[in-house]
């Protein structure tokens, strides 16, 4: 791997107890972990943001990550150089130094070194084109968040009859409304003209923010019910698991479904088979890897193709149902922009406790904030 005398940044995670380090690597790229070697395309990094899993690693909780690595699980930069690569289906996608592009997915920030980086080498299926019509700050203030949130709408569609619902009374419930997915999520879904509910354990603080954002209304976080509840949801988008998860199943109406992403309440579901054998309810998973030749996934070529062409027309529905950028609907949904010194465990330990609300977009250009 060729060396510089060029150093770059990196906020660096090291195991549990070890505080979190901003340092100057010199030279090479990947900076921390030992890389990929069908890595070839090295991106100059511009921004990142800080999602719900980054907070986890950032934390060190166990069975998240292997340490030490630079942390990130979204990038989004400019080419600077592109190598051959060893698996000839990264050689011929189209790229060109100075193309503006966006990572996700694929275990950066996790197995790999991520976005919190100045510099971040990977493979060229792993990138997307930024559309035309969104900034490189656009693409982070959605990220993995908003990738996942469009994945979900498109699995109800597909999956659990909700196209037939659109532009009626029977509302589609989003949890965890005030993180980021859920924000993003409720702007989609008002956007394309759905009526929406939106759960939060904080719904008199964030009642205003929410219905700004297209929600109809606004309730509080879901409370434990009967395994069959009344069927008030046409769709449910669940950020949250636990008990919330059980509660929102009970809820969804006669073959309707639930797309389920998230663990902010908890891994255990502790429900029944009553909603899906009674009501035909279907609990959909959703996963934003979207593996392209990625450690731990055991898939052909063929379905790295597949999985990169899902991730290039989610980013052209994001661009349509949020656009013309910069979009108003969008735009509340970040917080703040901050800059790479602002990465603190502090700020994830804020995002771990429901205590940020929507997203926060990293400008690797940007110096301290001052949280």
């Amino acid at each position: 791997m060729p060396s510089s005398s060029r150093s770059f940044r990196a906020l660096v995670a090291k195991t549990k107890g070890e505080p979190l380090k901003i340092t100057k690597v010199k030279g090479q790229v990947p900076l921390v972990t030992p890389g990929d070697p069908a890595a070839n395309v090295t991106v100059r990094v511009k921004y990142s943001t800080i999602n719900y899993k980054d907070a986890m690693v950032l934390l060190r909780q166990p069975g998240v990550a292997k340490f030490p690595l630079v942390p990130g699980i979204d990038a989004a930069g400019e080419i600077v150089s592109i190598d051959e690569s060893t698996t000839k289906e990264n050689n011929d996608l189209g790229f060109s130094v100075g193309d503006e592009v966006i990572i996700t997915g694929n275990k950066i920030g996790q197995l790999l070194d991520g976005g919190y980086s100045d510099r971040l080498k990977v493979q060229a299926g792993w990138l997307v084109k930024r559309p035309s019509n969104i900034t490189l700050w656009d693409s982070m203030a959605l990220g993995s968040a908003g990738i996942t949130a469009m994945m979900c709408i498109k699995h109800l569609q597909d999956a659990g009859n909700l196209v037939r619902y659109r532009g009626t009374a029977s509302p589609v419930l989003v949890t965890g409304a005030g993180g980021g997915l859920g924000g993003i999520a409720i702007t989609l879904l008002h956007n394309m003209g759905y009526r929406v509910v939106a759960s939060t354990r904080r719904a008199n603080e964030l009642g205003d923010y929410l219905r700004h954002l297209g929600a109809d209304d606004v309730i509080g976080a879901l409370d434990s019910g009967s395994p069959l509840g009344k069927q008030v949801y046409c769709g449910v988008i669940d950020a949250v698991g636990g008990h919330t998860l059980a509660s929102a199943l009970s809820q969804t109406k006669y073959r309707c479904a639930v797309a389920s992403t998230g663990v902010a309440g908890g891994g255990e579901l502790k429900s029944t088979v009553y909603p899906f054998i009674l009501r035909g309810v279907r609990l959909l998973g959703v996963d934003s890897t979207l593996p392209w030749n990625c450690p731990g996934y055991d898939v052909e070529p063929s379905a790295w193709k597949m999985y990169r062409q899902e991730r290039i027309e989610l980013w052209e529905l994001l661009s349509q149902h949020l656009g013309p950028f910069p979009a108003s609907s969008l735009r509340p949904v970040v917080e703040k922009t901050i800059g790479l010194e602002d990465v603190t465990e502090d700020l994830a330990q804020r995002v771990i406790s429901g205590k940020v609300r929507g997203r926060y977009v990293i400008d690797l250009g940007l110096k301290a904030s001052k949280l």
